[in-house]
């Protein structure tokens, strides 16, 4: 349960112990600190699909595969400007998960919108995982200031910026929100059913629709959250 006062804020390593991660609770509010490494599909399809080796040492270096394109540039001399890091939306990631997290040890994946409860328990529990979601739009800036470093960038010339691999090292980067834990209980999963259970009281009074549309249908219950 959520501490009565507000959900807990939680100081993480993106490198947690199993004793870290079990402490978690869906709803906490955490910060990393570490290195964090971006992966989405261009990493993935190379690595997984292709069979190329990993471009970083996974998961000594870090264990937090952050889904995101970084606002960031590389200038001539090698350094790099970045001025925010907006999460993506991890669902479209699915068909990877589950053999990117064997493969590379990873224990925290960090994103938006959070995944299926399918791939909590098919994947994220068998692996001792857990994710961590972006608290709403428009916080890649706020995210942006807990980057400490571009420590490097792997496969810039190969996939581009945005898919390729940034590795960042981090510092009270945050907040995110524990939308999974590690026995498969999902944030919002336990919120959407709570918002179901009153959608009939959001009918009440009302009156059936009179011209409908082909395959329409008047059953509440089929409302979508």
């Amino acid at each position: 349960m959520a501490n009565a006062n507000g959900p807990r804020k939680i100081n993480l390593s993106a490198n947690p112990t199993p004793k870290a991660l079990a402490e978690l609770m869906i709803g906490d509010i955490v910060y990393l600190s570490g290195v964090v490494y971006t992966a989405r599909e261009g990493i993935y399809a190379r690595v997984l699909e292709n069979g190329e080796a990993m471009p970083l040492d996974l998961p000594t270096e870090s264990a937090a595969n952050f889904h995101c394109s970084p606002a960031a540039t590389q200038n001539e001399d090698g350094s790099f400007v970045l001025g925010a890091v907006t999460a993506t939306a991890s669902f479209r990631f699915s068909k990877w998960i589950g053999a990117w997290l064997k493969a590379s040890g990873a224990k925290l994946i960090i994103g938006k919108g959070g995944m299926s409860p399918a791939d909590y328990r098919d994947h994220f529990v068998p692996n001792g995982a857990v994710y961590l979601t972006t608290v709403g739009y428009g916080t890649g800036a706020l995210l942006g200031r807990g980057v400490k470093k571009v420590r490097d960038l792997h496969w810039k010339a190969e996939l581009g910026l945005a898919q390729a691999m940034w590795v960042l090292e981090v510092d009270k980067f945050g907040p995110f929100i524990v939308e999974s834990d590690l026995i498969g209980n999902s944030l919002f999963e336990r919120e959407n059913a709570r918002i179901a259970e009153g959608i009939s009281k959001a009918y009440e009074g009302t009156r059936p629709a009179v011209l409908k549309r082909f395959g329409e249908t008047d059953d509440r219950t089929d409302e979508l959250i």
